[in-house]
């Protein structure tokens, strides 16, 4: 049953505000109470596979190897991996260059470099362990209108005319509502004048768990393995190549990717549903005030190219659990300002270090330039040849290097 108040809020029932409601009811004790507010409706849970909340449609998600450790502590794991091809190896090529870089699981230790799980089952995942986990209120579809900060708490104004309050309210909608917009929060918004081209393939040869990085001169192109051989495709070019090729019938379209990627797979024989959106690096200038924190996309949208977005989100996750766990045994006001600094104060190098990667990824590999042509396959083949080089660069990637 609904109440007028709540310890915590968390507005956005998508990925990274799920996942972080079953880690702080993991985290807290039951007395916390606990409400995830979701604008979008959902469906039956027996329809749980393509029609939910936005960020559940048909993409797919490369989970870092570092991301399992979160979910195993969140005891999501064993159902997240009961539909996840695991990353054995990636390859890594430059369009037209002889630069190239092979990176192997075994040689760093680890089971798998990563893990690609399709967002309808990591969605079904999360969204049921919300909804059937005791002392989480889900409250569907409903829309916050509003925030009114006060001393003590937050009053959120619903669309439906009713209102409650929290101590802590944790924004996770991706901002999509606007509620940064009317809080004053500001923005850095750098538009990359990319898009992204999503969609499944099927190759001719099975992936072998391997993933595909591939960078031309429009941009890089991910090859993803998924389970049954087919691959989940991201591929990255200037927003009026993207406009075009959406439009093309899938024929020439395979026509045009195999073009690009050429044939370590064989021959595109189908591709599935295309999605396409716009790419930015999004930086929120403050990520926590009294009783408020800005959380995933909100705080933070990256480019694609190293699959680093929904990592470097669910790290935050992690660790904000683990700081509000620790406030709320100290005795300490979980709103409180010192207690939502020192969260910022902890995740400030991780973040600071992904997205000046990841930035600078995209800024040398989405270039035409002969000059940066030059030093990027240098990179890659010093990359080949020396294993520390390889090394630091694969923990980058599964989110074990900081």
């Amino acid at each position: 049953m609904q109440k007028d108040h709540y310890d915590i809020a968390i507005i956005g029932g998508g990925m990274v505000g799920a996942t972080l409601a079953v880690g702080l009811r993991n985290a807290l004790p039951d007395n916390v109470s606990l409400v995830v507010i979701e604008a979008v409706a959902m469906p039956d849970e027996s329809l749980f596979v393509d029609a939910w909340q936005p960020s559940y449609d048909g993409r797919s998600t490369a989970l870092a190897e570092g991301a399992r450790g979160i979910f195993e502590g969140f005891g999501l794991w064993q159902s997240v991996a009961a539909n996840v091809e695991p990353i054995n190896s990636i390859h890594v090529s430059d369009r037209g260059h002889f630069g190239m870089t092979r990176i192997h699981a075994d040689e760093h230790n680890v089971p798998a470099l990563g893990y690609v799980v399709d967002n309808s089952w990591l969605g079904r995942v999360l969204l049921s362990e919300v909804q059937q986990a005791e002392g989480i209120e889900w409250l569907c579809p409903v829309k916050v209108k509003s925030l009114i900060p006060d001393p003590e708490m937050m009053t959120l104004e619903l669309e439906q005319g009713k209102a409650l309050t929290a101590g802590l309210v944790i924004l996770a909608d991706g901002g999509r509502s606007g509620l940064t917009e009317t809080l004053g929060v500001d923005v850095d918004v750098s538009d990359y004048g990319q898009k992204a081209i999503v969609a499944n393939v099927s190759p001719a040869r099975h992936h072998q768990n391997v993933a595909y990085e591939r960078f031309t001169d429009e941009g890089p192109m991910a090859l993803l393995p998924r389970a049954g051989g087919d691959c989940a495709l991201v591929w990255t070019m200037p927003e009026i190549i993207a406009d075009e090729r959406m439009q093309l019938v899938d024929e020439d379209f395979l026509k045009e990717l195999q073009d690009r990627f050429g044939y370590r797979l064989g021959r595109f024989s189908k591709v599935g549903e295309r999605f396409s959106y716009p790419l930015s690096l999004r930086q929120s200038r403050e990520q926590v005030r009294p009783g408020l924190v800005v959380l995933g996309n909100a705080a933070h949208s990256l480019h694609p190219v190293a699959g680093q977005g929904f990592n470097l989100s669910l790290r935050d996750v992690q660790i904000l659990a683990q700081v509000l766990a620790d406030a709320n045994q100290a005795g300490k006001q979980l709103g409180g300002l010192d207690t939502l600094l020192s969260y910022v104060e902890s995740r400030k190098l991780d973040q600071q270090q992904t997205i000046g990667f990841s930035d600078q990824v995209v800024s040398l590999f989405s270039n035409s330039s002969a000059a940066l042509a030059g030093i990027r396959n240098a990179g890659l083949l010093s990359m080949e040849l020396l294993f520390p080089l390889r090394d630091w660069f694969a923990r980058q990637a599964m989110g074990l290097g900081r």
